[in-house]
């Protein structure tokens, strides 16, 4: 028996018949409480009638009677408002007094309990996956919104940790965030740490100069040195010495950049060239993607970026390849909207109150095609649709969340089937 199969039986009132406490009172739930996540008591506000009185306060779940000590909650001030222990095995009469005690064992039908542990053993990649088809598309779309802003308040966390980096500095924090998914998950770290090692305000009087910008990218990512050969890396050698004793800076290693399986188009040099690009594209990158109306005049925004000339017959410094532009394609322009762009909108919306905007960025997330990778083919599979952004990054989120952590009983989705499981034993 798991702690949280009881906590979902009682928040859901799954009992079938009254609850008595093991002093024979009987107990009416008026109100199981709020169910708390972090540290204290496991519901809290709950309102009962525990024989002719009425209780307001706090009630605790364990599994036994005497994990109330072994827990250290007779020590705990945080558990003085407790008004109802409930345990499945009532183990130790001395473990708690003064408080009443229910021992749900025979309260509930067990089932459940192998019901819910059918779900926890299941060795599918989604417990649930073969029974997506039984749940009410209404009930999927609910949950589906839900786990979207769930993942882009998870991903506030980083961004606020890249405002506290620039002094609650909005545009160093976008640059920051930019930097991070130009990465492309393979690079990220490296790119990340590049941006750091080049604070916004240095490259911020550099715009107007794009050969300076990308004197500075390359350098602080470590990629130029004496020995280079052709004119254009010594040339940024040369621009990025100067500037890096200006500005006392101290580059990454260069071995940190990862070129192992990526197409040469996806190579850190290109990137970093796009990269530079980007910052140069226009004044007020940051406010002219937060006034975007329409996801087309946001993928316009990125689509025009390309690498420098010398890199439409290069992919390595010294090593020429055929000529091709390396502009931002299509699909990588779409992959910094839902991983960076959007994400940044819809969290300085919440930050500065703008409804407004965290909404265009969830409709913005609704207009862009899904992504393609073996995880939402998998969902594809199972008859999710996939067909937005919406709903694929939705999908990755209750997939890393929910399902890989087994957390069936706190899923919209899995609580569904579960109680259809139940009703139907």
């Amino acid at each position: 028996m798991k702690e949280e199969l009881l906590h979902y039986i009682w928040k859901y009132r799954l009992f079938n018949r009254p609850l008595v406490t093991v002093e024979g009172e009987a107990v009416e739930i008026i109100s199981p409480g709020i169910h708390n996540h972090n540290a204290g008591p496991d519901f809290s506000d709950a309102r009962l009638r525990i024989g002719d009185e009425l209780w307001a306060g706090n009630v605790e779940i364990h599994v036994n009677s005497s994990d109330w000590i072994r827990h250290g909650h007779n020590e705990d001030a945080a558990y003085q408002n407790v008004v109802l222990h409930l345990v499945f095995n009532h183990d130790d009469e001395n473990a708690v007094r003064n408080i009443p005690v229910v021992q749900l064992k025979g309260f509930f039908d067990l089932s459940i309990h192998a019901y819910y542990q059918s779900f926890i053993s299941s060795k599918r990649w989604v417990p649930c996956i073969n029974q997506l088809h039984e749940v009410p598309p209404h009930e999927i779309s609910f949950w589906l919104e839900r786990m979207l802003i769930e993942r882009l308040e998870n991903k506030a966390d980083v961004i606020h940790g890249f405002l506290a980096l620039g002094n609650n500095n909005w545009e160093e924090a976008f640059y920051y965030t930019l930097a991070r998914s130009f990465g492309f998950s393979v690079n990220a770290l490296p790119f990340e740490m590049m941006a750091r090692s080049l604070p916004y305000r240095v490259i911020a009087r550099h715009l107007d100069r794009p050969f300076q910008v990308e004197a500075l990218v390359f350098g602080q990512a470590g990629l130029l040195t004496h020995d280079l050969l052709d004119p254009w890396p010594q040339e940024l050698f040369r621009e990025y010495s100067f500037l890096r004793q200006k500005y006392h800076l101290v580059p990454v290693e260069a071995h940190i950049w990862r070129y192992l399986r990526l197409r040469p188009p996806n190579f850190p040099t290109v990137r970093l060239s796009q990269f530079a690009s980007l910052l140069c594209s226009g004044g007020g990158m940051l406010s002219r993607v937060l006034e975007s109306k329409t996801i087309d005049s946001l993928m316009q925004l990125f689509s025009e970026v390309k690498a420098s000339e010398y890199w439409d017959n290069h992919f390595l410094f010294d090593r020429s390849t055929a000529g091709k532009s390396k502009r931002l394609g299509t699909e990588a322009v779409r992959l910094l909207l839902i991983n960076a762009v959007l994400p940044f909108m819809f969290v300085n919306g919440r930050s500065t109150g703008n409804d407004d905007l965290c909404n265009r960025a969830l409709g913005f997330f609704g207009e862009l095609p899904g992504e393609k990778n073996e995880q939402i083919t998998r969902w594809k599979e199972g008859g999710m649709d996939v067909s937005s952004a919406f709903n694929t990054q939705a999908l990755i989120g209750l997939k890393k969340e929910y399902c890989d952590k087994k957390r069936c009983l706190d899923c919209r989705i899995g609580n569904f089937l579960l109680k259809k499981g139940f009703n139907n034993e």
